[in-house]
């Protein structure tokens, strides 16, 4: 025979929930930023987003990860670049189009680095 406890609600800072749904939390709506995200509200958040998240992934501003990530450079290629504040959409593609030769190297340095951890998963898989 086994009691069961009951369930406790885990839950989040906003820091934390912001970070996981890819968004910046100072862009976020002030309600957001005072309270605290449970597990389901971020699940629910994830499946349905309201207007307000749709519209910061459409447009940003966006969080570092972010931005690297649609660069297509790492973290580090950002800071070495000088790109310390979260960009919006319209800054990334403008980015993006002008093409900078700081952006091809570092496009090349993830690149390099992609390759060498797939040839060691490899190495390590056989």
């Amino acid at each position: 025979m086994t009691s069961s406890k009951p369930k406790s609600i885990q839950t989040m800072k906003p820091e934390t929930a912001a970070k996981k749904l890819g968004v910046l939390l100072s862009a976020t709506p002030a309600e957001f930023q005072a309270g605290v995200v449970s597990r389901d509200e971020l699940n629910e958040l994830q499946s349905r987003p309201p207007a307000w998240l749709t519209e910061l992934r459409r447009n940003g501003p966006h969080p570092r990860q972010v931005v690297a990530a649609k660069l297509g450079v790492s973290n580090s290629g950002l800071i070495r670049a000088g790109i310390t504040e979260p960009l919006t959409t319209a800054e990334i593609d403008a980015l993006k189009a002008e093409n900078p030769a700081w952006l091809e190297h570092e496009r090349s340095v993830q690149a390099e680095a992609r390759k060498e951890a797939l040839r060691l998963k490899q190495r390590q898989d056989s």
